[in-house]
């Protein structure tokens, strides 16, 4: 493939975030004339650029020849639909690497579980004396990835990013798992699955969860599956001796891996496919399982103090992961569970959460812009106004053998900048009251 030629071509940035920066430093090194456009008024264009800020210009976008929209910038804004109806290459940031970049991709979507699995691909591939660099979502930007020797790059791959991707190849891409998720943004279920599923458009090999049909492929290959049912060939789980499977055969027991719990029994499969058709062999996959405990915000065990278990879970912004956090503390030995959960659910239905709420949740303590909404799913829920009130309430309840998970089912966006805040509060409090 021809290297594209972007030197003196009208190319119009839009979003002045992380990603626009670093499209905007991109294309400048490309030699091409950059406007920067963004809706906030005190946002600053990078060096190089022609600020446009407050309302989107639809002139300016149709006349340009490169528009780049940064993942938050929604495609379906009328001045962008503008662009695109005056046939102007309307694209992401995933997309313009994907035109420049040489080096073999691995890409990895999913509503949940995505930063975990794409970390444990990296360490399994350094395990193997492969050099691999991760970027997307985590890590660096995608464009400041093609400056960097690698000889794989894993990306994290949003459903924002996919909806404007159409020219990446990766070696091998995966879908984690779907459940609803941005439906503020995609509006139905449809739609958002759709996004996800370009990963799979021009990929070699395609990874999908057998148990999640949603995740699969037009040509779906029980070969490049993994799951937790039963399966002859893919990776597959062995319920009663806690084994990991790989076409049948013993791999790893769950006892000999740092992760815990189905939904990272999952995350570990997956991992273990992609790193597949990188002759990837089995010791260099064990040594990483073995070592590899997880993100932080993720199923993050906080405490065990006076034998609660406190465990952060505040990178649970959907049902999904919530249900997914929930179903793996339920082969504890007894014992109440506690859940905190609430916040901004982004239009969600969470009807889908009352089942396991009702027969796993022992007591639901609920926050946020729709903890109301959760709180009316369990009888006996308690609201609560903030993170403080909620752990105090928790701590005053549980006994031994107890767990007070946090896994809000939301976004933070309603009490917190972001998911990693939340979680830094929920730590903080618990300190605070087993210190």
């Amino acid at each position: 493939m021809q290297t594209p030629n972007l030197k003196n071509i009208h190319a119009v940035v839009v979003g002045l975030g992380l990603t626009g920066n670093a499209c905007v430093h991109f294309l400048n090194h490309q030699g091409a004339l950059v406007t920067a456009m963004d809706t906030r008024l005190d946002a600053i264009a990078p060096k190089g650029a022609k600020a446009k800020l407050g309302d989107f210009d639809a002139a300016t976008l149709c006349s340009a020849d490169l528009v780049v929209l940064s993942p938050g910038v929604n495609p379906n804004h009328p001045s962008i639909q503008a662009a695109y109806k005056d046939n102007v290459d309307v694209v992401g940031d995933v997309e313009l690497f994907a035109r420049f970049n040489r080096t073999p991709v691995i890409a990895i979507t999913g509503s949940n579980g995505k930063s975990t699995v794409t970390c444990l691909i990296t360490d399994i591939l350094k395990s193997a004396g492969i050099n691999a660099v991760m970027g997307g979502n985590i890590g660096k930007p995608v464009l400041e990835l093609l400056d960097i020797e690698a000889d794989v790059f894993v990306l994290e791959l949003s459903s924002f990013q996919l909806e404007t991707t159409r020219s990446l190849k990766p070696v091998c891409a995966t879908i984690l798992n779907i459940s609803e998720d941005h439906l503020d943004r995609h509006i139905t279920l449809d739609a958002y699955v759709a996004a996800k599923k370009r990963i799979y458009r021009k990929a070699q090999n395609k990874v999908a969860n057998r148990d999640d049909v949603l995740t699969w492929p037009k040509k779906y290959n029980t070969k490049t599956s993994f799951g937790l049912s039963a399966s002859p060939v893919g990776l597959s789980w062995d319920a009663e001796n806690r084994q990991i499977l790989d076409n049948n055969q013993p791999l790893i027991s769950e006892q000999d891996c740092a992760l815990r719990g189905a939904h990272n029994v999952l995350n570990m499969q997956a991992a273990i496919s992609c790193v597949r058709p990188f002759n990837v062999d089995d010791n260099a996959i064990r040594n990483a399982l073995r070592s590899f405990s997880g993100l932080a915000h993720r199923f993050q065990l906080i405490s065990q103090a006076n034998n609660v278990r406190w465990i952060n879970d505040s990178k649970a912004t959907n049902i999904g992961a919530t249900i997914a956090a929930i179903q793996s503390l339920q082969d504890r030995a007894g014992g109440k569970l506690v859940l905190i959960a609430g916040g901004d659910g982004k239009n969600a239905n969470f009807t889908e959460l009352q089942p396991i709420l009702l027969d796993s949740v022992d007591l639901l303590i609920t926050m946020g812009k729709d903890g109301r909404v959760i709180a009316s799913l369990k009888p006996g829920s308690i609201e609560v106004s903030d993170m403080r009130e909620a752990v105090d309430f928790a701590n005053n309840i549980v006994e031994s053998g107890d767990v007070v998970l946090l896994s809000p089912a939301c976004a933070s966006i309603d009490m917190y900048d972001n998911y990693q805040v939340r979680g830094e509060a929920f730590k903080n409090e618990v300190l605070k009251v087993v210190s």
